[in-house]
């Protein structure tokens, strides 16, 4: 049936002009080649951009798919019907200490919280936070998708607890707070503290709510990443938490919403949940990962791995591959965290550097196989090791030194 359908395509561009006679079976043969080749390929990826979002952000580690049925919804020791989620909470629950769920990702997680617990109300938050991430994606615009209504208070660099205080009534439902996981402020800025903001929703009985953008689990200031710890929030007092898994926790794209259990038993409830909620492939992804985060085995994902990737390693690989490709030397840099968690932070690295016809060499890397792709600055093609897998530094440097001898 493909290739009838591609035929009668191939057909009616020859009537149509669009494709001389003699291409007709050279391009049935592409176009039947290109529907039978799956496009989602493996990547080297050299940019050095730890999170790259293009790249699928955080990089798994590996695990084998259960094929066939699996005990998804069913609980084998009473022979009865089960959650799917009971794969991945006591989990969540155990590097936590509090109730959580998961979704498809945060973005549906800050939908989620705001339509379950915040609909036809208003939820107050601070004018500096109204941020926009990737695609587009705004929180006035998500707040008006959940049907909580915004309201703003504060001004773009400064918020004093007295702007939530006065901005409370009786339409209010929420307090909330969102990490600027993408941009930062410096200079004249200010806003209240996560104790400090706590208190107030204590006092008027509302709950407060921080959309954490990456999500970091773990202390990463040693390897130079300062990000706010899911668990501080939580002990300042939020209520409930949000934040993604395929950034900083190094996981799947999911979103964890986490904090109260009453609140959270509620969202779990709410008809949406079911919509949102994580299939097959990425519960057994994500079970997969916060496993290994409970047991300490953290370099064993990917992404962390990167992050706490000693320098001197990074500069003896370079080194050892180096002399193998044409025009290359090593220099100093710096790798980027990427994926919208920490702007401005970056990581120091060591670089291959290639000089020559780079934007020529650039695009053959990305047509190769498995595909590479690199960064230029300067003139100069630049190779980061800090975020290819060991494993695959000899099929690059083989990848390098073919191309850039025939260069």
């Amino acid at each position: 049936m493909v290739r009838l359908s591609v035929a009668r395509d191939v057909l009616q561009a020859v009537r149509e002009l669009e494709l001389p006679i003699e291409e007709i079976e050279p391009e049935i043969a592409r176009r039947v080649l290109r529907l039978s080749t799956p496009s989602l390929r493996r990547v080297i990826n050299a940019t050095g951009v730890v999170l790259h979002t293009n790249l699928g952000r955080a990089p798994l580690r590996a695990f084998e798919p259960v094929a066939g049925y699996s005990n998804l919804e069913y609980d084998l020791a009473t022979g009865k019907r089960g959650k799917r989620d009971e794969h991945y909470v006591p989990l969540l629950t155990e590097l936590l200490g509090v109730a959580a769920i998961a979704v498809n990702n945060n973005a549906a997680a800050t939908y989620l919280v705001l339509k379950a617990l915040a609909e036809g109300g208003e939820v107050v938050v601070s004018r500096s936070e109204l941020v926009e991430i990737g695609d587009g994606f705004r929180i006035p615009d998500i707040m008006e998708q959940s049907g909580a209504r915004l309201k703003e208070v504060g001004a773009t660099n400064r918020t004093h607890l007295e702007d939530y205080s006065r901005a409370i009534s009786t339409s209010t439902k929420m307090l909330m707070r969102v990490h600027p996981s993408n941009f930062h402020q410096t200079g004249f800025v200010g806003k209240p503290t996560l104790q400090e903001l706590a208190g107030l929703a204590r006092q008027q009985s509302l709950p407060f709510y921080e959309d954490l953008g990456s999500g970091c689990l773990m202390d990463l200031k040693p390897h130079g990443v300062d990000e706010p710890l899911v668990k501080d929030s939580l002990a300042a007092g939020v209520s409930l938490v949000s934040f993604s898994c395929d950034k900083l926790l190094g996981g799947p794209q999911a979103g964890i919403i986490a904090g109260d259990p009453d609140l959270v038993a509620k969202i779990r409830r709410h008809p949406m949940y079911r919509a949102l909620r994580l299939d097959k492939l990425a519960v057994q992804a994500l079970s997969d990962s916060l496993r290994a985060l409970v047991v300490g085995d953290y370099l064993s994902l990917p992404g962390l791995r990167m992050l706490m990737l000693p320098l001197g390693k990074i500069e003896a690989r370079a080194r050892a591959m180096a002399p193998r490709i044409n025009g290359a030397t090593v220099i100093e840099g710096e790798s980027v965290l990427g994926g919208g968690s920490t702007p401005d932070q970056s990581i120091p690295t060591w670089l291959i550097a290639i000089s020559g016809p780079v934007r020529r060499l650039e695009k053959q890397l990305r047509a190769s196989n498995p595909a590479v792709v690199a960064r230029i600055e300067k003139d100069q093609l630049l190779i980061d090791l800090r975020t290819v897998l060991p494993e695959d530094d000899e099929t690059l440097a083989a990848i390098l030194e073919g191309y850039a001898r025939s260069m």
